[in-house]
């Protein structure tokens, strides 16, 4: 049954438009702002701030205190939070720290700014433990005054009080104690064991600041103060003895770095075991990155380039052998901290640095480290290498199992496939690309140990109609099949996946309209003909830039190329450089018309890299086979234009970015 116009005008006007202000975003949608397993990530929001005053060098002793009544205390001796009205707002700058979202003091970076480099960047963390709070009380000690406020999910129910500071009052500092409001988090208890790994990791990485816990539920006082840094937390935590000694050092840039800002750069741990789960930790600017980020991998790339250099200055490689990153990083424990002055994570709650540059960073001051250093310690560099080798030994009798069990009556491959070397499942790769000139310089800029290359002539045949017994009369289709090494099948069928030539299947096409319409006529492909390997999890699609932003030196900052996949990325980096202080027009902005205007370092730095792309894995939603197909049916079925015009008119106002 159709709708008619009049009835779907009523159900969607003006007035469904709902504008929500203040802190209502974070209180309607709390999994956007924050982690909602449990409190602990809007405590840390608190802690963290304590930290980057004693990264800006402002305090030396940051305490926690978790009550019997479920609340929590962050209490530190940093400059205070500045209390005075807003000369543009009017309204007490306390106040609007913890009520506004974007309202904080860390988008100003560089010298002469309230700080240099800091974990906090959208001025959104505390105010959202302000909105997720039953309860938030705020005391500032600060220019021998102490000021006092006190929230409520959010609102203030005790405006600011100021009085002069007493005898026995701390000079400066701030206190916060909050009381989760538990109704946002699926538990209410707080993981003490995270707690503490938390607080030891921040005064592992601010040697001589003073870091404790006091728990008045088990009346324990725990405090944490590392004068050796990152070796010595590192080496309390091996699971097992190291192969050679530790390998520490840092390296930062300085004010005539041509490449990054003064103060940037990385510190450094690392250790290699034979056996036992490494130990892996990651910060940024004092944030832990759990999920790695592009820091791990400049670490990565400066130990595997290293190591290899060591090894072909050695003769050491024996013949046949190929040493990639992951047989020297497969055994590697580190703890790094990066800093980063206007770092890019992945999400509010910061798990992953996505920062482009950090690759280079950290690997630029690692790999010349560590080449000096093992030829300084030959007989340690040999046992390295040694270790290195043999990973890649068992990485290659592994692959070589796979090649012989399906190695016999495979099709000839297509001509215009240009393979890859590694026939290992875990790291292989081919890309689907949209046109010859961009399969050309895919082919230049790909990693030829790892990645492969099969150009598409034009647009896919839509599939979700043929028959499959007629798929192998389109050659494009046939050399699909081939190259990945896996025949047609349906959703109930049991295809014999042993012959996967490639862990990744990445769609490759432009970032315009007609790109997104290859892209869909392939997922059609794969979905319709191909299901289990998108079930298994083998597709991909790439999501290359469309725009390119050539930006002039902003303070501390050196000349930079940035990327945008969009428009709304586009605006967002303009409106970054305008705050940075860079005059309209000072800009150079590019569109890339299509994958064959890059060339292979663009397109080897912004898609093939995998430290730096945008890969996105092809999964199914949370409707089974039959309904996703009934759906397909509608977008892709030849007779379906009514259906189709009915899904826009029915639906077309509800789609859903995922940013």
């Amino acid at each position: 049954m159709s709708t008619s116009p009049a009835s779907f005008a009523a159900g969607y006007s003006e007035g469904s438009i709902k504008v929500l202000k203040g802190l209502e975003p974070v209180k309607q949608r709390p999994g956007m702002y924050t982690r909602t397993d449990n409190p602990l990530h809007i405590i840390q929001e608190v802690i963290d701030n304590a930290a980057d005053e004693a990264l800006a060098g402002f305090g030396k002793k940051i305490r926690v205190t978790v009550h019997t009544d479920q609340s929590v205390s962050v209490e530190d001796d940093g400059r205070g939070i500045p209390f005075g009205l807003h000369p543009e707002e009017k309204a007490p700058v306390i106040e609007l720290v913890y009520t506004r979202l974007h309202a904080g003091g860390k988008f100003d970076k560089g010298s002469g700014h309230a700080y240099s480099f800091s974990g906090g960047l959208h001025g959104v963390g505390v105010s959202v433990t302000n909105a997720l709070s039953k309860r938030l009380e705020v005391s500032c000690h600060r220019e021998g005054q102490v000021a006092r406020i006190v929230f409520a999910a959010g609102d203030v129910i005790e405006p600011l009080a100021l009085r002069k500071q007493e005898a026995g009052d701390r000079k400066q500092g701030t206190t916060v104690r909050a009381w989760p409001d538990m109704k946002y988090f699926e538990s209410s208890a707080l993981p003490v064991g995270d707690l503490v790994h938390l607080l030891r990791s921040k005064a592992v990485l601010m040697p001589g600041v003073s870091v404790t816990l006091v728990n008045e539920k088990t009346r324990e006082t725990q405090t944490w103060q590392y004068k050796g840094g990152l070796r010595d937390y590192l080496e309390q935590t091996l699971p097992a003895d190291a192969v050679i000694p530790v390998f520490e050092g840092e390296g930062y840039a300085d004010k005539h770095s041509d490449s990054f800002a003064d103060g940037e750069g990385a510190e450094w741990a690392v250790a290699f075991t034979e056996d036992g789960t490494p130990v892996r930790e990651s910060y940024v600017n004092l944030i832990p990155t759990t999920a790695g980020g592009t820091h791990d991998s400049g670490l990565r790339d400066g130990l595997f380039q290293a190591v290899k250099s060591f090894i072909e200055l050695h003769a050491l490689l024996p013949k046949g052998v190929k040493l990639m990153p992951e047989d020297v990083f497969a055994r590697a424990s580190y703890v790094l901290s990066a800093k980063v002055l206007d770092p890019q994570f992945q999400g509010q709650i910061k798990e992953r640095l996505n920062s482009r540059d950090a690759v280079r960073l950290v690997s630029s001051f690692v790999r010349p480290a560590l080449e000096l250093w093992l030829n300084q310690h030959v007989d340690y560099g040999k046992r390295l290498a040694e270790l290195a080798i043999k990973a890649a030994q068992t990485r290659q009798r592994a692959g070589q199992k796979v090649e012989k069990r399906k190695g016999s009556g495979v099709a000839v491959l297509p001509g215009k496939l240009t393979d890859c070397e590694s026939r290992d499942l875990s790291v292989n790769e081919v890309f689907l690309v949209e046109g010859d000139s961009a399969g050309g310089s895919a082919k230049m800029g790909r990693d030829k140990e790892t990645q492969a290359v099969l150009p598409l002539r034009g647009k896919v045949l839509n599939t979700w109609e043929v028959d499959r017994d007629r798929l192998f009369a389109n050659t494009e289709i046939h050399d699909i099949s081939v190259a990945i090494g896996v025949d047609p099948h349906g959703p109930q069928d049991e295809p014999d996946l042993s012959g996967l030539r490639y862990g990744k299947i990445c769609i490759l096409s432009d970032a315009d309209v007609d790109g997104s319409h290859i892209q869909v006529l392939l997922l059609t492909l794969f979905f319709r003909h191909f299901p289990k390997l998108i079930e298994t999890g083998h597709v991909y699609v790439a999501r290359p830039p469309l725009f390119r932003v050539d930006a002039p030196a902003r303070g501390k900052k050196p000349a930079a190329k940035m990327y945008a996949l969009d428009d709304g990325e586009l605006a967002a980096i303009l409106d970054k450089l305008r705050k940075d202080g860079v005059s309209e027009g000072k800009w150079t902005i590019g569109r890339f018309k299509g994958l064959g205007e890059m060339n292979a370092e663009q397109l080897w730095e912004t898609t093939l890299n995998p430290d730096t792309r945008r890969l996105l894995p092809v999964q199914l939603g949370p409707f089974d086979f039959v309904q996703t197909a009934a759906e397909m049916t509608k977008l892709m079925g030849k007779g379906e234009a009514a259906s189709r015009r009915e899904l826009m008119e029915l639906h077309g106002d509800a789609v859903e970015i995922d940013i």
